[in-house]
């Protein structure tokens, strides 16, 4: 179990070096969604722990050649079967948003929590990945009350036109009534 937050939902610490810190650690005050998969619509590869933690082979996939280099993280991964791995602190400022901006303010990773979910634009997440995501969310909402409902988001409302995730598949009407029931 990760110590970087007072949560009781089992999570795996693996730490990537992909991040920095914050310019002001108290500033958490969003959340931000995404989707990922690696290779791009295969799940449970392992590969996106590669990737967060520098160590993806480019020769593994053709697609890899393009991230070649490429250094990225989220705080958190909930994989398809629900578990969740924690790369980065929540304290500490992961590189999981890229340009963006929110309510007219930028570099969103400066102030938010990334979470990926396993999966793309074009799949169904997984009941055990909602339950996982809403309970570590409601978690986060009670460490940093700045998170609020209105306060979360998915990649593409923060990167629109750049970023598409979570995607069209993801049900934000069960995510947002399972944060809110007791």
């Amino acid at each position: 179990m990760s110590n970087t937050t007072s949560t009781q939902i089992p999570i795996e610490w693996i730490p990537s070096s992909h991040f920095d810190e914050r310019p002001d650690e108290n500033d958490v005050s969003l959340l931000v969604i995404h989707n990922i998969s690696l290779p791009p619509g295969q799940f449970g590869s392992g590969d996106i722990v590669r990737f967060f933690q520098g160590d993806l082979d480019s020769r593994v996939h053709p697609f890899y050649k393009e991230i070649e280099g490429v250094r990225v993280s989220a705080h958190c991964l909930i994989e398809r079967t629900g578990k969740v791995l924690q790369f980065v602190q929540f304290k500490h400022r992961a590189w999981h948003a890229g340009k963006s901006s929110f309510q007219g303010r930028n570099c969103c990773n400066d102030f938010s929590i990334g979470i990926e979910m396993e999966g793309t634009d074009d799949h169904i997440f997984t009941d055990a990945q909602y339950a996982s995501l809403i309970n570590i969310t409601k978690q986060i909402m009670k460490d940093y009350p700045a998170v609020t409902l209105g306060r979360i988001v998915g990649h593409s409302d923060i990167a629109p036109g750049r970023k598409t995730d979570p995607g069209r598949h993801f049900d934000w009407c069960r995510f947002r009534t399972g944060l809110v029931e007791k």
